[in-house]
């Protein structure tokens, strides 16, 4: 099977940070990317703008470098990397001044009828300055929309700032919260699994479903970032927004269609029904953990104390969770999350595990019996496998055994796994705001998360110390030990 290219509307993407990390790394090789395909219209352009003065010619050296560094050498085709680096502008302007603004107002002017995309690749306390330059300088249109990064704030009250901020100046429906796992390829086909087959969506509730566990591990620590991430943690850095999203989308009932606020809506309704972790139960329903020197595949890797410079530190590498939805469809089904630095595997999956056969037929020689998993994996390989007993194929009677029935993208389609910044950049040049957070959510999630950290801030415990290389604290497996279950095997 191939995949049907449409090009979008002529826009310009203006990309803030465009010097920065995320732009070279990310933004960029994605926009290259639907070059490559042949996606983009001839009238469309990028312009990079941050405060350190250069010329175009400077900017796009700059810019091949960093798809250079970032796209596989098989990609990069001359001819398309020329086409690329001929819609590549640069503007210096000052976020905290008006400095440099009339220039790119003036750059801006040439295609005012044209989509117009600000994109804040920047600090999150750069986003209110950002957004009233861009409103006092006239920059937005009916067809401009705003999209922010996360960290979208470090609590409730910050995130109500940072919302605040943008929403003096945009309407809530040109403000794109983006969150990039939203845009991976087998979290669409999650919606497409449960609201397109007949097969699963009369499963899918607790009659049927034991259990869900949600997994995102890496294997890198802090890579030099120590002192930023130690503001942060697991908790914020990745359970608030990564894992509360993929657990909206397991747990969400069938919205009435795939616009954008029923989806939305829908996510917000499992938001709130968290069952709220306090300091009465974080005990019992959390664990958090912190790496300690050990090993990965590139050899002997330090402690996270000493990547930091606050040895005091409490901020936490890890985190499980066993959160509760508290309605009917989800009644006595526990979601469990784990997410860390330093693990034994870098793999992000969501694993739904059913509950077993109410009685075998089989007698003892046949073997034991597994529930059946549907295990949908985001990173890496792509895909899903649905695991099914059946008899073991040869004479002398019935022997059962556990098989996949596997799906991976990259075999079943003969096309290139986009990465998930390729669909997001583009939805929001077509205005599809489907897979970006609505401010609600957003807050919904923090107003959940908040009394977590804040149990954690009471409680005199330390987090539990883990070595580099193993899948965390042993707490974390007592966690879903306790209550008769494991960790998925594929990752243990």
């Amino acid at each position: 099977m191939t995949s049907r290219i449409i090009v979008v509307d002529p826009f310009d993407y203006v990309v803030f940070g465009g010097t920065g990390d995320l732009a070279r790394r990310k933004l960029l090789p994605a926009l290259y990317h639907r070059e490559l395909d042949g996606q983009l219209p001839a009238e469309a352009r990028i312009i990079g703008v941050s405060r350190r003065p250069r010329s175009d010619a400077e900017y796009r050296s700059d810019v091949k470098a960093a798809l250079e560094k970032h796209v596989a050498f098989d990609e990069l085709k001359p001819a398309v990397i020329e086409a690329f680096l001929s819609r590549i502008h640069y503007v210096a302007a000052d976020a905290t001044s008006t400095e440099g603004w009339a220039d790119l107002a003036a750059l801006l002017k040439t295609g005012e009828h044209r989509v117009r995309a600000f994109y804040l690749a920047t600090g999150p306390d750069l986003f209110g300055p950002i957004c009233e330059q861009i409103g006092a300088h006239g920059l937005i249109t009916d067809k401009t929309r705003v999209v922010v990064e996360k960290p979208l704030g470090k609590n409730l009250e910050s995130a109500r700032a940072t919302n605040d901020a943008v929403g003096r100046v945009f309407p809530e429906e040109q403000i794109y919260r983006i969150d990039h796992y939203l845009g991976k390829e087998t979290v669409q086909n999650l919606m497409a699994l449960r609201f397109a087959n007949a097969l699963f969506e009369p499963q899918w509730n607790s009659a049927h479903i034991d259990h869900v566990q949600i997994t995102v591990a890496e294997t890198v620590g802090v890579e030099g970032r120590g002192d930023y991430y130690d503001t942060s943690g697991a908790l914020r850095d990745m359970v608030q927004n990564h894992l509360l999203q993929l657990l909206c989308l397991v747990a969400m009932e069938a919205p009435a269609n795939m616009d954008a606020s029923s989806v939305r809506g829908e996510k917000l309704k499992v938001l709130k029904a968290l069952k709220p972790i306090t300091a009465l139960n974080a005990e019992g329903c959390t664990v958090r953990g912190q790496y300690r020197a050990g090993a990965s595949a590139t050899g002997a890797v330090p402690a996270y104390l000493d990547e930091v410079t606050n040895k005091q530190t409490r901020t936490e590498t890890f985190v499980a969770i066993k959160a509760e939805v508290s309605n009917w469809r989800w009644a006595g089904v526990p979601f469990y999350l784990r997410t860390g630095k330093r693990l034994a595997q870098r793999l992000s999956e969501i694993v739904v595990r059913f509950k077993p056969v109410p009685h075998s037929i089989f007698d003892d020689t046949a073997g034991a019996l597994s529930a059946n998993e549907l295990v949908i994996r985001l990173q890496p390989d792509e895909g899903v496998k649905l695991q099914l007993m059946i008899k073991d194929p040869g004479p002398g009677g019935m022997r059962l055994t556990r098989v996949p029935l596997d799906m991976s993208f990259a075999s079943a389609f003969k096309v290139r796994n986009p990465d998930a910044y390729e669909r997001l950049l583009l939805d929001v040049v077509r205005g599809n705001a489907t897979l970006f957070m609505r401010r609600d959510e957003v807050e919904a999630a923090w107003a959940w998360i908040d009394p977590i950290r804040e149990a954690w801030d009471e409680s005199r415990d330390a987090p539990k110390s883990y070595t580099s290389g193993t899948w965390g604290p042993s707490a974390a497996i007592a966690l879903i030990e306790r209550d008769g279950r494991n960790w998925h095997e594929d990752a243990v």
